[in-house]
């Protein structure tokens, strides 16, 4: 099934096909201004990828993770900053975990909803009459200005109705000051700012621990949303990977080189280097998807995940996101003095690609708490 089946009916393909040219004609102007732009945002949700882990009883699609993940791979080989932005559609199964009554608000005009958070550090929050009052900054806040709710981490005094677990408050995005401070060396598009909340009630049912039991019974909301979270981001680094390797075949058969040296095409290292990366991305791509589709069927069957199957989704997760970085490194390095123009596709794909295994859920502790389950040992709270 390719990625505009997956997100049928017909009009989501074309509104796939404009979004897919949107990305990838104008990511400088993405860049300037450090977001994706309203009007492509709303491509996005043209396009299905916020309804597409949507319960279907609030009118979502409630698709396949693994097909899900395609489309984010797909959208982010067009343009990384874009993709990332849009693998937060994958924010319906965390929010799945606030109450039913809730929920059915939140969808209540639709399941396009668009969410955006920041969790860390959990800021203190004081119970008050009506819920929690919440202030405090949060950084990270990646597609906040697209967003229609923002989430942010909470600490509540007095341990409050979880025992002293930090909460994710839920508030409409008008009740949120975003301070533009983003200024990275790649990704620069997603618009991960900084957001201000000053002295806003948010009901305590709005408010829910990630990571935490689904309201919801379906096979889909089963599936653990902290390797999910990992998964759609890391994806994003495949989809990157992806075009600059075809960027580079593009470019390898083209003119020759200034000093009357041969094509790329030509040179046996660039034969033999690109062969290599070709097959890292194949291998990490396929152990990906392979262990996604594993977590799933066991999902569908009624049975429960086990910790090495959750553990295995991290370390395909943290493999894709380290060998697509790796693999914009070889094309970089493939690509000669051409790769090293600013405005180059193949100096984009290396500063995008890099910035992916440098998330928090991707580090480099994710190998060593994979290895430790791997070898029956118990690994560091909160993985898997």
């Amino acid at each position: 099934m390719n990625v505009a089946e997956a997100i049928a009916p017909v009009g989501k393909a074309d509104a796939l096909k404009c979004l897919l040219a949107a990305a990838r004609e104008r990511h400088a102007e993405f860049e300037a201004q450090t977001f994706v732009s309203a009007d492509v945002v709303d491509m996005m949700k043209q396009a299905g990828v916020f309804r597409a882990l949507v319960a279907r009883r609030f009118g979502g699609d409630e698709m396949h993770p693994s097909d899900f993940l395609r489309l984010i791979e797909t959208i982010s080989q067009a343009d990384g900053s874009t993709g990332w932005v849009a693998s937060f559609g994958f924010s319906a199964v965390y929010l799945s975990s606030l109450p039913l009554p809730v929920l059915e608000q939140m969808y209540a005009g639709g399941p396009d909803v668009v969410f955006a958070g920041g969790i860390f550090p959990p800021q203190r929050a004081v119970p008050v009459n009506g819920g929690f009052e919440v202030s405090g900054r949060w950084s990270w806040g990646s597609g906040c200005r697209g967003a229609d709710l923002i989430g942010v981490g909470i600490k509540v005094e007095g341990a409050g109705p979880t025992g002293g677990l930090p909460l994710i408050a839920v508030m409409p995005a008008s009740k949120v000051r975003i301070e533009d401070n983003w200024d990275v060396i790649g990704l620069q598009g997603t618009g991960s700012h900084d957001m201000v909340v000053d002295k806003v009630v948010v009901p305590e049912e709005w408010t829910f621990v990630r990571g935490g039991p689904s309201s919801l019974e379906t096979p889909l909301y089963r599936y653990p949303s902290m390797p999910l979270a990992a998964q759609v981001l890391s994806v994003v680094g495949l989809g990157i990977a992806r075009a600059a390797l075809d960027c580079l075949t593009e470019l390898a058969t083209g003119r020759t080189s200034i000093t009357g040296a041969p094509t790329l095409a030509d040179r046996g290292y660039v034969q033999t280097d690109l062969a290599k990366a070709e097959a890292a991305l194949r291998s990490a791509r396929a152990f990906f998807y392979e262990t996604t589709d594993l977590a799933f069927d066991t999902l569908v069957r009624g049975d429960d995940l086990d910790v090495a199957t959750r553990s295995l989704l991290r370390l395909a997760s943290t493999n894709a996101a380290h060998v697509g970085a790796e693999v914009c490194q070889a094309v970089y390095r493939l690509s000669g003095t051409t790769g090293i123009a600013a405005g180059h596709p193949i100096a984009r794909y290396l500063r995008d690609a890099m910035i992916v295994p440098q998330h928090a859920f991707l580090a480099d502790g994710t190998w060593q708490n994979a290895g430790k389950v791997l070898l029956g040992l118990e690994a560091a709270p909160g993985f898997p």
